[in-house]
């Protein structure tokens, strides 16, 4: 923007300007609208300000977030990403597809189209996912994880299979035999140590109703030495603070108790 041109803008507005800001134009918003606007700003606030809102309100609320919302094109592209399976993305994502299924199958059965999943196919692949030792991977011929394990888990429970596709003593063996004596959760047997970790563990065995597999004291002891000055979580003591770490902190303290 030129200097002339930053000049002209910072003219004063001629009165016919003026009367159509107020509203005198033809383009002014009807008083039913302003109202409208006003109201739902009365309420974004107070959202924003924790205080509590009406039901009819947070109805309103969803309503208005859900007007544009286009369920077929969304429900499209997750039933399409199984198919694309000659691109660079599809093969690079190799090692996590447990997980990438469990997160297309929240999403479905969030839209209120799980039925449109291939159940069969999916509960196929991750029994050719599991391990002796009770675990699950990322992939067929991966190695099992505590991260994967969770996601077969939660994909089963979506399905109502929990009671009829795993072995939930054997399941719960290989998580709980991942907690160290400080209450801390390795991932697998190579030994890393993150409070995603406690999250997936405390998660899965609460799902499996097996909490009482492992020191759920030491468990939730440990995630709270994680919390920082700020007062969000790292993944070990002493590590930054990372919104990631403080929902599985948050979720492991609460589910822990």
């Amino acid at each position: 923007q030129s200097r002339h041109q930053f000049v002209a803008s910072c003219k004063p507005m001629s009165t016919e300007q003026q009367e159509k800001k107020k509203g005198g134009g033809t383009n002014a918003p009807s008083e039913e609208a302003v109202k409208e606007a006003v109201e739902a700003n009365r309420t974004e606030n107070s959202f924003i300000r924790g205080e509590e809102v009406s039901e009819q309100d947070r109805e309103n609320k969803d309503l208005q977030t859900l007007k544009d919302f286009d369920r077929q094109k969304h429900v499209s592209f997750i039933l399409g990403l199984d198919k694309k399976t000659d691109t660079f993305e599809y093969h690079v994502t190799e090692h996590l597809r447990m997980s990438g299924i469990y997160w297309g199958a929240t999403c479905m059965a969030l839209l209120g189209e799980l039925d449109k999943m291939d159940k069969d196919s999916i509960i196929k692949f991750i029994e050719s996912c599991n391990h002796k030792n009770g675990g699950y991977s990322g992939n067929i011929n991966h190695d099992p994880h505590l991260l994967y394990t969770l996601s077969a888990v939660q994909i089963l429970a979506l399905f109502g299979e929990l009671d009829n596709r795993l072995d939930k003593e054997l399941v719960s063996g290989y998580v709980a035999g991942l907690q160290q004596d400080d209450g801390s959760f390795v991932g697998d047997k190579w030994g890393e140590v993150d409070t995603r970790f406690s999250y997936c563990a405390l998660n899965c065995l609460a799902l499996l109703g097996k909490l009482d597999k492992i020191n759920v004291k030491k468990a939730t002891e440990f995630v709270s030495k994680c919390r920082n000055f700020d007062g969000g979580y790292g993944a070990v003591p002493g590590a930054e603070s990372h919104a990631g770490q403080i929902f599985c902190c948050v979720a492991a303290l609460a589910i822990g108790g």
